[in-house]
């Protein structure tokens, strides 16, 4: 059985390559995006990929501001007004929030140490151990990012460029070596 420290410093790297990879794949659809693409919104009752990007940076910021030492809810945070776009909320302003929120959770995760595995965390005064606060914050992003994906795509329709592996090409990507799989496929960690 590995030791704390090893099986702390190998959880936080890990989800800092998988932050990472979400990250990576909401900036590949973001490049292939208008403005127009940007802010489209489906329908009343969805969201656009501005909506996800504002509320992903909401919540982020939320969450991972003081992380060990305050509720990961915090008093100023209005997540309903995540899901409402004003003429505040140009690309630029929210892209920066975006880039914001993900510093600070690479700089937390960058600094954890194997006592803080120890700690409780709260998240609307429910507590978490460090290991639920990042998991909950992992699979929280990863369903919008999934959605931010799914809306580049449906928005690019045949001009949409894959983040992954493209249809069809499974046996040229598994014949490749691992290292130029990584040029290859830019979600990977």
């Amino acid at each position: 059985m590995p030791d704390d420290r090893s099986f702390a410093a190998a959880y936080a790297e890990e989800a800092f390559r998988s932050f990472r990879g979400y990250k990576r794949m909401a900036d590949g659809t973001f490049a292939q995006l208008d403005d127009r693409g940007f802010f489209y919104l489906p329908d009343p009752e969805s969201n656009s990929i501005a909506m996800l990007v504002k509320h992903i940076s909401g919540n982020l910021r939320s969450r991972w501001t003081d992380f060990l030492t305050t509720d990961g809810e915090k008093p100023d945070r209005n997540r309903d007004q995540e899901f409402v776009l004003t003429a505040a909320d140009t690309r630029e302003e929210l892209m920066r929030r975006w880039e914001a929120s993900f510093e600070t959770v690479f700089s937390t995760l960058k600094a954890l140490t194997a006592e803080d595995f120890d700690k409780t965390m709260y998240i609307r005064s429910e507590p978490h151990s460090l290991i639920q606060a990042i998991n909950r914050s992992l699979n929280h992003i990863a369903g919008h990012i999934s959605q931010i994906v799914f809306l580049g795509k449906l928005v690019r329709g045949a001009e949409w460029k894959t983040l992954s592996i493209p249809r069809g090409k499974s046996a040229e990507f598994n014949a490749m070596k691992p290292d130029d799989r990584k040029v290859k496929s830019p979600t990977r960690g």
